[in-house]
């Protein structure tokens, strides 16, 4: 039997994001191939023969993040001494979906947001999957929040909480190809 293939792609300007995508690859890893690249990087890695498409970023202004909203996150960043990602320049999630052509597959999506109800903060997680499916592709599960303090910190277990998200996804991507695979 074929082993399933995963691309995570995201965009991150604290690294938070960063870390999430990564933890969640190594949840994929074991039951799904997988690779992990920021957004600028991802245009380049065809999605043939990926079977699933996870994407996430940050919420910025309740939603995914605008080119002037990274500028200044990068910009404040730098200004408080704060280690900036190194994928923080771009490009970002929005110009990665203007080079997607039709797909199929599954995808899903997950944002990094501050620890507060999602009617306050948003959640870009929502638009990225909307982005995916106007693509052609089909949700495999709903989007998930990742928590970050009011320091910008990534809240305590939420790297152990991606990893099971993707160990979830993984089972979750086994069971929908043996739902949809042909009977002989």
């Amino acid at each position: 039997m074929e082993t399933s293939k995963a691309i995570v792609v995201y965009e991150s300007i604290y690294g938070n994001t960063h870390a999430i995508a990564e933890a969640i690859a190594e949840g994929l890893r074991g039951a799904v191939e997988v690779e992990t690249f920021p957004a600028a990087e991802a245009k380049d890695h065809p999605l043939d023969a990926v079977s699933l498409v996870v994407a996430g970023g940050p919420t910025h202004a309740h939603g995914l993040s605008r080119e002037q909203v990274r500028e200044a996150g990068v910009k404040d960043a730098v200004a408080a001494g704060v280690d900036v990602d190194p994928a923080a320049e771009g490009p970002w999630l929005r110009e990665w979906f203007e080079t997607l052509g039709e797909h199929s597959g599954w995808a899903v999506a997950f944002d990094t947001r501050f620890d507060m109800p999602g009617i306050l903060t948003g959640r870009a997680s929502k638009g990225i999957l909307r982005r995916l499916e106007r693509h052609g592709f089909r949700e495999l599960v709903g989007p998930e929040s990742f928590l970050v303090d009011k320091d910008n910190h990534l809240l305590p277990g939420e790297e152990d909480r991606a990893r099971a998200w993707g160990a979830a996804l993984a089972a979750e991507l086994e069971k929908q190809s043996h739902e949809t695979a042909p009977r002989g």
